[in-house]
């Protein structure tokens, strides 16, 4: 076998990984010097010269001429009667060029060599898949579903690389077909064992962020900012944007007439409910306008600590917990305080939850406060089934809880 015809036998492994025929000449270099060295105990003394345009390949080895019998390193010298067979006019001291054959490698050479080059080709080719999403990491994505397994679905995008979508990277209400293609961003890129692993996610919130800057006209060209994103992926997101020109409504721009431009992106997201909000500096306003729509009566920011007491009127308070808690806990996060929640005109006869912990349990107590219900009458005022929505709680825990508490103020 000629160098040609080994290149050529590459030639539809390199088509189909879209390796240039220069690359694959300088990846067959390398190869070919690895075998030299091992074959030889050194590549110094020869020249590899490739022609990529015939794709051509040929070796020489380099040798010094010497006295017959003084030879001390085989691959460096050559006696003066074998160099005579090739140029009957070489002299000792002279420099002997031979090209050597691939065939006069060996058998098992030209087969290793073979296993090497595909395996730098396996190499070159992860290394450039690893490159190109490394650059991708946080950018949206498209690609096709090929396999849905119980803990991942497997993506195949265009060009035939594999995206895995973990089931914890997926939005609680998603469901896929194989054949659909399915929207998310980049997340992270690792090699693994010299091949690429590619993680998309829709569940993380710079998902929902991209969303919005290629729906939203205005955000892509720069006019309106996104500061803050958080959310709970499926159920609830708060979005915070602001603009720099005050003739720009940024909340409007991003919702649109009727929720047009907004409704495409909770189409997307399973129908998760976005609230979009202008985002202040003032930490009390900032608050404020993330819990709406609870309509806050006054906010006390404890900077040391970073917290936020928020008083409410009594119908307020529901508001501002939301479903499952999901309002105040993305307040929180919005806003970078822990909040509690307080009943405008609490009377003193009112008791802390905490003083029945000989009584009720404490995960019980610490499940209420979670809810926003941190007094006795803050839970005596709602009905069992209320509570059971607002908490995890089950039907008999919560009417022992409740029958303590009412003996309580009997």
């Amino acid at each position: 076998m000629n160098s040609l015809e080994l290149i050529e036998s590459f030639s539809e492994f390199k088509d189909d990984k879209l390796i240039n025929r220069e690359t694959l000449m300088a990846i067959l270099e390398e190869v070919f010097r690895n075998t030299l060295k091992k074959k030889y105990g050194s590549d110094d003394n020869f020249d590899i010269i490739i022609n990529p345009d015939k794709g051509d390949l040929q070796i020489f080895r380099n040798r010094v001429v010497v006295e017959d019998g003084a030879v001390t390193n085989d691959n460096q010298q050559i006696e003066l009667s074998v160099a005579r067979k090739i140029e009957p006019d070489f002299e000792v001291g002279e420099d002997v060029s031979e090209e050597i054959k691939i065939d006069d490698l060996g058998r098992r050479a030209i087969l290793a060599l073979r296993q090497n080059l595909i395996s730098k080709i396996h190499e070159y080719d992860s290394m450039t898949i690893y490159q190109r999403f490394k650059d991708l990491i946080g950018q949206l994505y498209v690609a096709e579903i090929h396999h849905i397994r119980h803990k991942a679905i497997i993506l195949l995008d265009d060009e035939g690389n594999e995206i895995i979508l973990p089931k914890e990277k997926q939005i609680p209400s998603d469901f896929f077909k194989k054949g659909e293609h399915v929207r998310g961003i980049i997340e992270s890129v690792e090699l693994k064992s010299t091949k690429p692993t590619i993680i998309m996610s829709r569940t993380s919130p710079l998902f929902l962020e991209r969303l919005f800057e290629q729906e939203i006209p205005e955000i892509a060209d720069g006019l309106i900012t996104i500061n803050r994103v958080v959310r709970i992926p499926g159920e609830k997101a708060k979005v915070a944007v602001d603009s720099f020109d005050d003739r720009i409504d940024a909340v409007g721009a991003c919702v649109g007439v009727r929720g047009s431009r907004i409704h495409g992106i909770v189409r997307e997201l399973g129908n998760e409910n976005i609230d979009v909000l202008p985002f202040t500096n003032n930490p009390q306003l900032l608050i404020t306008r993330a819990l709406a729509p609870a309509r806050v009566s006054s906010v006390v920011i404890n900077e040391e600590e970073k917290r936020a007491d928020v008083y409410l009127a009594n119908e307020e308070v529901s508001k501002a917990i939301g479903k499952s808690g999901y309002n105040i806990r993305l307040a929180s996060q919005l806003s970078g305080y822990e909040i509690d929640v307080y009943r405008e005109g609490a009377t003193e006869e009112d008791i802390e939850l905490s003083e029945f912990n000989d009584e009720i349990e404490e995960w019980v107590i610490e499940e209420l406060q979670k809810a926003g219900l941190d007094t006795a009458k803050s839970v005596l005022e709602l009905s069992a089934e209320d509570l059971m929505q607002r908490t995890d709680l089950e039907e008999e825990t919560v009417n022992e809880v409740l029958r303590i508490l009412a003996e309580e103020f009997e």
